[in-house]
């Protein structure tokens, strides 16, 4: 029996254009992510999901509701981005003015934990794996889309593949990535899908 997730990543926001780091802050869709969104939306047409979660910040949940319309979508509060701290809402070259050092660090390896007031990386995976093995849990053999965001979905991959150069596996805006779940065991079958954005 399979369990398949299809995760997706919300569409683009006007702090993602801008190059801000957005994290925990609630930030909602630009116009260009509703329309992102929109593109998806005609080519998930004719994919039927049994359930449809969301992180509970608004990029998400407006980006689940172009794709889903009426559709029931249940916030689960830890499929959040990581909170980027003292970083939330800055430009990099404002922190290159502010943290020189310790964002040069974090960049190299995100793994240490030098940003202050952020979310430690190895507390952002344990909550989006338990996260992601509940809703597993509650949904044997079903098919289930899932909106969050690009930390979330890198993370999980991650994992996964037993990596640990995040950075490449953060996916794009309105990107699909399938994985599939067999005898609680997950395996990728897609990565970072944008044919619908071309």
């Amino acid at each position: 029996m399979v369990t398949r997730l299809t995760l997706i990543r919300h569409g683009v926001t006007e702090w993602n254009k801008k190059g801000r780091y957005c994290g925990f802050r609630d930030v909602g869709l630009s116009k260009e992510g509703e329309e992102q969104a929109k593109s998806l939306a005609k080519s998930l047409k004719s994919f039927k999901f049994d359930k449809i979660y969301s992180s509970d910040r608004s990029r998400a949940l407006q980006t689940g509701r172009i794709l889903f319309k009426e559709c029931k979508i249940i916030r689960v509060r830890a499929l959040r981005e990581i909170n980027f701290g003292v970083l939330e809402g800055l430009k990099h070259k404002e922190i290159m003015k502010k943290y020189p050092l310790a964002y040069k660090k974090w960049l190299s390896d995100p793994y240490q934990d030098c940003i202050p007031k952020a979310e430690p990386m190895s507390v952002f995976k344990k909550r989006v794996n338990q996260a992601i093995e509940k809703i597993v849990r509650l949904n044997s053999g079903k098919d289930l889309a899932i909106v969050c965001h690009g930390g979330v979905i890198g993370i999980l991959v991650c994992g996964i593949l037993k990596k640990n150069n995040f950075w490449r596996y953060v996916p794009k805006a309105t990107s699909l990535t399938v994985i599939e779940y067999k005898k609680g065991k997950p395996r990728i079958k897609q990565f970072n899908k944008t044919k619908h954005l071309e």
